[in-house]
């Protein structure tokens, strides 16, 4: 049997990984770790977490269908995590998935657990196949043997492709970051609009009346410490303000246009989302007319980006554990999706209609058994 890219002595050399933290890049020039990647996407972004999210979960509410011992194992709940909905939020952003199984008494798997794929690095034979997976927390650091003692591997990696790396993925976290410079920053212009009661600074004009006269260090120290404590802050707008002898206020005044960020907002927003793999229209972003109606663009998210997910982490799953399962099989109830119904009642319209096929053939293209 061959597992993970393992083949016979001489049967091909693939060049070593080029190791080292996965870095990305802002605008091309900046390199960034996946950590800071995610901090700024995941953790402060809605946008990015909320497309996340919502592919995330749709693989981890699917039916599944396959032998009941395997489909009990990967929808047990380990350490309070949810072994479909980890692995999906990993593969999206990071592009890359460990699951560490663990055997039981009788040396068959008891447990699965998705592990963090930014603190794995794979480790590598003289002809640059994979044979472990080191896993580092702190100054642990644990292996995990693609082949074990027993001949069955003790992790499983599942990977996007990366058209540049024989050993790693790449998710969509990178390509989702340039738009997610443009919308962080905007949200942050615009509360501080709000703090400064979302106006414009203006000026204050000292007119002497007596030619070269300018105010005193300690007067324009005093003036601008009293302007930023009473003058400034959404609790302060609409104050009137008195000046004293020689100080005019002028008003600098923004066009609509600079003032307004809701269309570069709006415009990144749609970005992320789109690097995500989620219709814009699902994440309430304005001015996306891609898809008739809702229902049309969430067909479009199952038929797209979840299933293919889904189908991706299921397979990868079912192929590392037919060593114990060899018969093992995975997949989802495309008819127990709600998202699908139109799709199955166009289905059925159309076989009902097919007069040239008996009632048993019927049958079998719609997944029934055959009437006894």
């Amino acid at each position: 049997m061959k597992l993970f890219g393992r083949r016979p002595a001489g049967e091909g050399v693939r060049p070593a990984l080029s190791g080292g933290m996965r870095m990305g890049t802002v605008g091309g020039d900046t390199p960034i770790s996946y950590e800071t990647e995610l901090r700024e996407a995941y953790l402060r972004n809605p946008v990015a977490q909320r497309a996340v999210r919502i592919v995330a979960e749709g693989v981890a509410s699917l039916t599944l269908k396959g032998e009941a011992r395997l489909i009990a194992l990967v929808r047990t709940t380990s350490a309070g995590q949810s072994l479909l909905e980890a692995v999906a939020a990993q593969l999206v952003l990071h592009g890359n998935a460990y699951v560490q199984v663990a055997a039981g008494a009788d040396g068959m798997p008891c447990e699965l657990y998705a592990l963090r794929p930014e603190r794995v690095t794979p480790e590598l034979d003289a002809r640059g196949w994979p044979v472990a997976y080191r896993y580092r927390a702190g100054e642990t650091v644990q292996r995990f043997a693609t082949a074990g003692p027993d001949g069955q591997p003790q992790a499983i990696h599942i990977r996007t492709q990366h058209p540049l790396d024989d050993h790693l993925g790449i998710g969509c976290l990178g390509a989702a970051m340039g738009a997610v410079t443009l919308h962080n920053p905007a949200t942050r212009w615009n509360r501080a609009l709000l703090d400064n009661a979302a106006r414009p600074s203006g000026a204050l004009v000292y007119d002497p009346g007596e030619r070269g006269a300018a105010l005193t260090r300690e007067q324009y120290e005093r003036l601008q410490a009293e302007m930023e404590r009473t003058f400034a802050g959404a609790a302060n707008a609409g104050r009137p303000m008195l000046l004293e002898g020689g100080l005019k206020w002028q008003a600098l005044s923004l066009s609509p246009a600079d003032m307004d960020f809701v269309g570069l907002k709006a415009a990144a927003a749609r970005e992320i989302a789109l690097a995500f793999g989620v219709p814009p229209m699902l994440l309430g972003l304005p001015g996306d007319a891609t898809y008739a109606n809702y229902a049309e663009a969430n067909r479009a998210l199952w038929r797209l980006t979840i299933l293919p997910l889904a189908t991706k982490i299921l397979d990868g799953l079912v192929q590392a554990l037919r060593g114990w399962w060899p018969e093992a099989a995975l997949a989802p109830d495309l008819d127990a999706v709600p998202a699908l119904a139109a799709d199955r009642e166009l289905l059925w319209r159309q076989v009902a209609a097919a007069d040239f096929l008996s009632p048993d053939e019927k049958r079998a293209m719609l997944g029934i058994e055959a009437a006894g």
